[in-house]
């Protein structure tokens, strides 16, 4: 060992150490924070610590500061200029402004958010099309690259294409991995100003909808579990969960009625299955995709 941290030019004591995991005292915080902020998204690190406070946890603002920070949380307010977007990526006009959005594959939307595991926590990216709100494809992964976004928006566009594809400016959506894919493609991209949530309501609206009726329900114990509850809940929600904004139709409804009563893409189940009965394609109707990246911790 001695010989091969020589040759490696490291340490002895960095090629024995062993990463200590997560603490569970750190995980039920976590879990605390995220339901919490998924009722009330604009509490910061202040009225979040108080909020804890008062809820018996002895914690101070340094660490849900850096909490908040590892599960990619922060409280929605008026920002002024206080962050850069990476030179290097390109960041697209918001396109939605003022516009009248009327049928499906017009704009498709995306956005990543955490999942809560028993013993860690995951990430989840989903792409949904306005008009319908469904799911077209989905994603869960242990890392924030930008592969597992690239991997679902290459499953959406297997089933159709829209018009404009709506995201935040996150790393992940302005990667040229991603925005590659939607100018070939010959997608017009559009983000969300800084700060701007609202920019991108339906997909955070889903995001509430997924936890308050999937993951705050259930304790995955590990990423095989929470890939399979969540592949049978977005199965639900795109087929057999009536949404009201949609005068009680599921988005699967939506979604296929009008492709069929205009002709655009449809898969060759859909083509011989009653509207209210249709799956989506195959591609759609996998239970998802989980990447994991081995070289990072993970527990």
């Amino acid at each position: 060992m001695r010989r091969q941290c020589e040759l490696l030019g490291l340490s002895r004591s960095a090629a024995y150490y062993q990463p200590r995991p997560e603490t569970t005292m750190n995980l039920r915080l976590k879990e605390a924070i995220d339901c919490q902020y998924t009722a009330t998204p604009f509490y910061g690190v202040p009225r979040m610590t108080a909020w804890l406070r008062r809820e018996g946890w002895p914690v101070n603002p340094k660490r849900v500061r850096r909490l908040m920070r590892q599960m990619g949380l922060e409280a929605i307010y008026p920002k002024k200029g206080l962050s850069v977007p990476n030179r290097a990526h390109p960041v697209y006009p918001y396109l939605l402004r003022n516009l009248t959005i009327d049928r499906p594959d017009q704009v498709w939307a995306s956005d990543i958010t955490y999942i809560r595991l028993h013993s860690g926590f995951a990430y989840l990216t989903a792409i949904l099309d306005w008009f319908s709100r469904y799911v077209l494809a989905w994603e869960l992964s242990n890392t924030l690259d930008a592969a597992f976004c690239v991997s679902a928006l290459e499953q959406a566009l297997a089933i159709s294409q829209p018009e404009i594809f709506n995201t935040d400016q996150g790393p992940q959506y302005t990667s040229e991995a991603f925005t590659d894919v939607l100018e070939a493609a010959g997608i017009r991209i559009s983000m969300d100003g800084r700060g701007r949530v609202f920019d991108n309501i339906f997909v955070e609206r889903l995001w509430r909808t997924v936890k308050y009726e999937e993951v705050y329900l259930k304790d995955y114990s590990g990423v095989t579990e929470a890939l399979e509850s969540l592949g049978r809940y977005f199965r639900f929600y795109n087929h057999e969960r009536p949404h009201q904004a949609l005068d009680w139709s599921t988005p699967a409804e939506v979604y296929f009625q009008h492709q069929e009563a205009t002709g655009g893409p449809m898969t060759a189940a859909a083509a011989v299955t009653p509207v209210g009965l249709r799956p989506p394609s195959v591609t759609a109707a996998r239970p998802g995709s989980l990447h994991l990246k081995f070289d990072d911790l993970w527990s």
